[in-house]
Order: C-alpha cells, then structure tokens, then sequence
C-alpha cells in the first residue's frame, strides 16, 4: 500500500521548493528578462548610454545575411548531431545489453565520454584532425583527402558535428540501457519462439518500446546541439573559416561579447530561446502521437 505524505503547513514544502526556485529564478528567469529588456534597447559599448528602439533590434537580426546564415548553420549542425548521436549510442546500448564477458568494464568506459568538458573533449578531436600533427588528419591527406578544416567549410563543420555528437553519446547511451533493462525479458522470448529473426525483435518491439526514452533524448539532444556547443565550436573553429560553423548560440557571443553590440545580441538570444521553445513544442505535438508509453 503505497503511503501518502501530508505537509502539516505551509512553511516546510515552500521551505523545500525554494533553492529548486530561487535557483531557477536566478540563472533562468533574471537573466531571459534582462534579455529581452535589453533588446529593446540601442547601447554604446561600455553601457553609459541606452536608446530605447523597441523591436529596431529584431528588424536588423532577421534582415541580417549572417545571421539567416549562422540559423542555416544551426539547423543543420543540430539535426545531424542529434541524429548521429541518438543512433550511436542505442547502438553501443543494444550492444552493451548482451551478456557479454567484461560487459560491466564496457559500459563504465561507454560512460566515462560524459564528465568530459566540452572544451577539452574538442582539444582531444583537435589533436586527431589537426592536418599536420594529428593522427587522422595526417592519414586524411596521405590517402588524397586534402583534409584542413581550417580552410574547408565543409570540413570544419563536419569536425565539430563529430565532436558535439561524441560528447552526447555518452548522456543517451545511460537512458537507452536503462530502458533496454526495463524490457521483460519474457517479451523478447515470447518473440523468439515464434520465430522473429534480431532485427524483427528490434524493430517491432525494442524500438517501439524505446519510444518515451528516444523522444525524451531526441528534445535534450536538440537543446543540446542548440545551446550547449558553444564551447566544442569556440575551442575548434570559432566560428570559421568564413562563419562556415558560427551558429546561432557562437553569434550571441560574437556580437555581443566581441563586438559589444548588446542590443543586437540581446535580441538574437530572445529569438533562439523562442525558437527552441517552438521547436520543443512542435515536437511534442507531432512526434509525441507516436510515442507508445
């Protein structure tokens, strides 16, 4: 019998709530107002004065060739890590959900990517693409590539896809084996003997079972590639070559922190906290319908 807790008064559950609030308060809903305060606003660069231009500020972003260039950059760096990671690790889950010898030691190592700073995770794939000194990068040219993603646009962008990607793999691979584990076995072995191959089982159950952890992972993973990145594309490419691989979150940092257009980087922020929040929207009305819970 499941026991029910009752709060004799109001003091202890808001005594409870509130580091969760203040936290949320402070490093969410202070900052996101002070954005979209400040985009309204025309600021010099060390913030003597201020101009009150109400939505000048959106006007210039989304008329801007660079940005709709950094949004173009985004759409795709975002679909590709989310995709790529998401089937990297459910990979490396079904395979480390077999009884396997030493299959504990694979899932600690499978594991480990995640404690990773985004920054150092990108210096590691530096040394291994790096034209001259790194191990890959070096085989890429020998074999006629003409691998240098400091000068390929194409190159650079697929170097820090692989990178953010490597770092999430390890965040997914924990949800799809913990959801692997939750399947009853005796589903799996009902499917066996009546003669469905691997692949059947996988696709008519596993996977469909899976549907509440991939949807849970695909909105964290799109969040991810959207806001979490910063550092991967800074510490790689910062932003190049030729804005090749600025994305909308580098773009914020560019014209604000490097050119110390506050106004125009305020409003950039407020537009890609409103388009993720529709994306994460359109998610859970579209693909949520064909979530079996």
């Amino acid at each position: 019998m499941r026991k029910k807790v009752i709060f004799r008064g109001r003091v202890l559950p808001l005594a409870l709530l509130a580091p969760q609030l203040a936290i949320t308060v402070v490093f969410f809903f202070w900052p996101a107002g002070r954005a979209i305060y400040q985009s309204l606003l025309r600021e010099d660069a060390f913030g003597l004065s201020q101009e009150f231009v109400g939505l000048e500020n959106f006007r210039e972003v989304l008329t801007d060739p660079n940005w709709l260039n950094a949004a173009m950059n985004s759409l795709v760096f975002s679909g590709c890590v989310a995709g790529l990671a998401l089937g990297l690790s459910l990979f490396l889950a079904v395979q480390a959900d077999k009884s396997l010898r030493g299959v504990t030691v694979y899932r600690s190592l499978l594991i480990w990517p995640y404690a990773v700073a985004p920054a150092v995770a990108a210096v590691l794939w530096l040394f291994l693409f790096q034209p001259q000194v790194g191990l890959i990068g070096r085989w890429l040219n020998a074999v006629g590539v003409a691998w240098d993603y400091r000068l390929n646009g194409t190159h650079a962008m697929i170097l820090i896809i692989v990178a953010a990607a490597w770092k999430q793999i390890a965040y997914n691979f924990i949800f799809f084996l913990a959801g692997l584990q939750s399947i009853p076995a005796s589903v799996l072995e009902a499917a066996a003997i009546d003669g469905a191959r691997p692949a059947r089982r996988f696709w008519s159950i596993i996977f469909p079972l899976l549907s509440p952890t991939t949807f849970f992972l695909l909105v964290v993973n799109l969040t991810y590639a959207f806001f979490e990145t910063f550092g991967i594309i800074h510490a790689l490419t910062s932003g190049g070559p030729g804005q090749a691989t600025e994305t909308l979150i580098y773009k914020v940092y560019v014209d604000g922190v490097q050119n110390l257009n506050l106004g125009l980087s305020s409003a950039q922020s407020v537009i890609l906290m409103v388009l993720v929040i529709g994306l994460t929207a359109v998610q859970f009305r579209a693909v949520e319908k064909k979530v079996h819970y």
